[in-house]
């Protein structure tokens, strides 16, 4: 094993402006995934489990929602709740039991809801309650994606070693691509954050700058 002395933000921007560094592309059609930007995750100041990493993540994701939407692509929106007893928490929802623990997101509670900022258009976007990490686990996601002839996911939202990472590997396990824009996701800290959008870069996913997901839309736009 390697060892450093770098910080794995370092480490990023090292891998990530690696001009030989390989890539998958964009395909032909993408589908965006917006991954539990609920206000367990988002309200910051009232929620402990809340995080940020740029200011216009959401503003950005709804920015490409609205393009997709223009090119009549798939939107989806996840969030995460359980019943009062967590039940259907599974093992997940046994490592701990406070008043922030991932299980006692209840159905109804403030925490289960979207950010009020997140642009949801319930008509034409998917809406898909998940109890694990990935947006794939025993959702109709798959199945949506097959009907659309999607070959591409974006990701957005959090977290970015947790639910993204866990969609990332699914949809690539699955022959999708995997674009990942690095302003759209976010993790309680920098290090998780940046170790994690290595490790996708690495292997699963590309990550990019979000001025790279706008240009390649609005070339599709111009072609529609």
């Amino acid at each position: 094993m390697e060892t450093t002395t770098k910080t794995a933000k370092e480490l990023f921007f090292e891998v990530i402006e690696n001009p030989t560094r390989k890539r998958f592309g964009f395909g032909n059609k993408a589908a965006l995934i917006n991954i539990d930007p609920q206000k367990a995750y988002t309200c910051i100041g009232e929620f402990n489990t809340a995080y940020q990493n740029h200011p216009n993540q959401l503003e950005y994701a709804n920015q490409v929602a609205r393009m997709c939407r223009q090119l009549q692509w798939p939107v989806i929106w996840t969030h995460v709740a359980y019943m009062d007893n967590a039940a259907d928490a599974g093992i997940w929802g046994t490592r701990t039991d406070t008043e922030d623990s991932l299980q006692n997101i209840k159905f109804d509670s403030r925490r289960s809801e979207f950010d009020d900022n997140c642009e949801i258009v319930p008509s034409v976007d998917a809406v898909y309650l998940k109890k694990m990490p990935s947006a794939f686990h025993e959702t109709p996601l798959q199945s949506l994606l097959v009907w659309h002839q999607v070959d591409t996911v974006i990701l957005t939202g959090g977290s970015t070693s947790g639910c993204v990472r866990a969609t990332a590997v699914d949809a690539l396990s699955r022959g999708y691509r995997v674009i990942v824009p690095e302003q759209m996701v976010s993790d309680k800290h920098e290090s998780y954050h940046y170790a994690n959008l290595t490790d996708l870069a690495l292997k699963y996913a590309d990550v990019v700058d979000v001025e790279e997901v706008f240009n390649w839309f609005e070339l599709k736009l111009a072609d529609a």
